[in-house]
């Protein structure tokens, strides 16, 4: 029995990517039971020397021509097939042909990517549009996920890229995008403050006259309300706003390594 044996097996059994270290952790614990010699060179293994049994063992899958690869995700490492084979395992599972993001989809995604936390008010300021109905199909994709409330009047939401979104397309970490450094730094449009909002913070207060005491009681405060501005529903023929080609993310089927069957 021999490392990348075991390091290759602990992979194809984990029902989630797993990473170099939860191996050699498992590699530890099993080797203090088990009766074999060369385990008990495993009872002190690192992190290093599974991640070399991985490189090896990357090269052995690409060299014998396997139809399957190693990836490494932004959760770990875990078995896929190559791209070669996509429509070979579309015709066998018709059904699980995973639906293409539209090119509105896809722009939005960019700007997520790019520039979370990011509020849906400045996305609709970069694409000119309402994105209701794009920003709810990405949610129910498991692309996106919300990431708390901006510190801004109303308390927006903001929202960020998933882990399921770096594996669904092949990046370790947001580093890794094309062109990050840059496409981060590109000044964009963001949304305008509330008119009413505005204006009542640039007036100064009004200094009410003084209310005769009774014996109801002091009068409260009435609390000045936010005003809240309903989006419409995303037009679909909408073509404006920002081009895709400016700042997007392929669609996934492009990724080397990616199972076409896999779907959210």
């Amino acid at each position: 029995m021999q490392l990348i044996q075991i390091v290759e097996a602990l992979i194809y059994a984990a029902p989630e990517p797993v990473t170099a270290a939860e191996i050699a952790k498992a590699v530890r614990r099993a080797a203090d039971d088990h009766l074999a010699p060369e385990a008990r060179a495993w009872e002190a293994i690192g992190t290093g020397e599974v991640e070399l049994a991985i490189a090896e063992l990357g090269e052995v899958l690409a060299a014998s021509g396997r139809a399957i690869e190693l990836q490494e995700g932004a959760t770990g490492w875990r078995f896929v097939t190559r791209a070669d084979f996509a429509e070979w395992i579309r015709a066998l599972l018709p059904e699980m042909r995973p639906e293409k993001l539209s090119a509105a989809a896809l722009e939005t995604l960019a700007l997520i990517a790019y520039r979370q936390p990011i509020t849906k008010a400045d996305i609709e300021a970069v694409r000119g549009v309402s994105v209701d109905g794009t920003m709810q199909k990405l949610l129910e994709r498991r692309l996106i996920r919300t990431a708390g409330r901006a510190d801004l009047p109303g308390r927006p939401m903001l929202y960020e890229t998933t882990e399921y979104f770096m594996e669904h397309f092949g990046v370790k970490s947001l580093d890794d995008l094309p062109n990050a450094s840059e496409l981060r730094l590109v000044p964009l449009p963001t949304a305008e403050p509330d008119a009413g909002t505005a204006k009542a913070e640039a007036e100064p207060p009004v200094e009410e006259p003084p209310v005769a005491e009774s014996g109801a009681g002091d009068s409260e405060d009435a609390g000045e309300a936010i005003p809240v501005q309903l989006a419409a529903e995303e037009d679909p023929t909408d073509e404006g706003g920002l081009e895709a080609d400016e700042i997007a993310v392929e669609d996934a089927d492009f990724l080397p390594g990616t199972n076409p069957d896999r779907e959210p």
